[in-house]
């Protein structure tokens, strides 16, 4: 368990479909699409957790079985379409059968997750709650141009932070709550995970064109670190509180 000023989450990290769900009728070029995970955001998410010497909990299956970054009652937790992919293991599934999954995936990930909380909490010494995600650069055939985004919902200390500290990346693309935002649903684990254990917290998104190699991944790691260590100092969550 790490010590640092930060727990990271990647929700999906992964885009394993386990046997049982017969690879929800996918063909191959869907399962390895962004629409079953986050391509590249598991590396990010290593890189800045070790910098920081902080825990990660990382989703383990496709988010097109379960979406982890979604509560069990909402559609989009099990999606019948996705942008263009439509997901035939996940149509009309009955009451009975989306409880199931949520038992079998989101449970055990909420399970982790309180308990990476309550051991970090052990410790004594505050941290924050960060997110990691990545996203296409396309979006039914629309170019998005933000490269990074960051994200909260009504918590936004650290956001706010990292926000002010974007002018040391003067060539990259930083915007707040783009390219999804509250409204769209995707701050469920801030609001779970984050305020509802108190911490302060933060999603980021990553455009995934920027982590295809190991050079990239590891530049926009450097970078969002250079965003991340003053906001959390700044909100008195400091790496030699941990030494």
């Amino acid at each position: 368990m790490g010590k640092g000023p930060a727990l990271f989450l990647c929700e999906h990290a992964s885009n394993a479909i386990p046997a049982r769900y017969d690879g929800l009728g996918l063909s191959e070029a869907a399962r390895q699409s962004h629409a079953a995970w986050d391509p590249g955001a598991l590396a990010l998410a290593e890189r800045m957790a070790e910098a920081l010497d902080a825990p990660l909990v990382a989703g383990a299956v496709s988010r097109l079985v379960y979406d982890l970054n979604r509560p069990p009652e909402v559609p989009s937790a099990m999606p019948e379409k996705t942008e263009t992919v439509d997901v035939p293991g996940n149509r009309a599934l009955d009451e009975a059968a989306r409880a199931q999954r949520a038992r079998d995936i989101y449970d055990p990930f909420c399970a982790a997750v309180t308990g990476a909380v309550v051991t970090r909490k052990t410790l004594g010494t505050p941290f924050a709650l960060v997110t990691v995600h990545s996203f296409t650069p396309t979006w039914f055939g629309i170019q998005r141009e933000v490269e990074i985004g960051i994200l909260h919902d009504e918590d936004s200390r650290l956001a706010d932070y990292m926000l002010e500290e974007a002018t040391r990346l003067p060539g990259r693309r930083i915007a707040r709550n783009d390219p999804y935002g509250p409204e769209d649903g995707v701050t469920h684990s801030l609001k779970l995970h984050g305020m509802g254990n108190d911490l302060p917290n933060v999603m980021i998104e990553v455009r995934n064109d920027l982590l295809a190699d190991e050079t990239g991944i590891e530049t926009i790691a450097g970078e969002l670190l250079t965003l991340l260590r003053p906001a959390l100092a700044g909100l008195g969550l400091t790496e030699t509180n941990n030494a």
